[in-house]
């Protein structure tokens, strides 16, 4: 049985429509964070294992002053700082700066 009060379907189309925006705002909201999320997750330029079983083997198949050395000419030939600001470093570079892999 319908209603003939048209106040009454007025306010059930204008519910029905903030209801409606309500949830296409949340998806909106949804989907904004997760591209977020994404980027700022995306730029942290996380080291990958395979990157660590890499140095392990350079590591053991060479002496720590050869890698040294190729490290310091990797440095030369992009025209690195071997010594750069550690809050920038931690923040842009995916690798530890040169004296730091040297260390280890």
């Amino acid at each position: 049985m319908q209603s003939e009060n048209k106040l009454f379907d007025d306010f059930v189309k204008m519910v029905n429509g903030v209801a409606g925006t309500m949830a296409g705002m949340g998806r909106e909201a949804e989907a904004s964070m997760r591209d977020k999320m994404r980027e700022w997750v995306g730029g942290m330029d996380f080291v990958s294992r395979d990157e660590f079983e890499a140095d392990r083997y350079a590591a053991e198949q060479s002496s720590p002053d050869r890698l040294v050395s190729a490290l310091v000419k990797l440095y030369d030939d992009n025209a690195a700082t071997l010594t750069p600001d550690p809050v920038h470093s931690a923040f842009y570079d995916s690798h530890p700066p040169a004296p730091c892999a040297s260390a280890t």
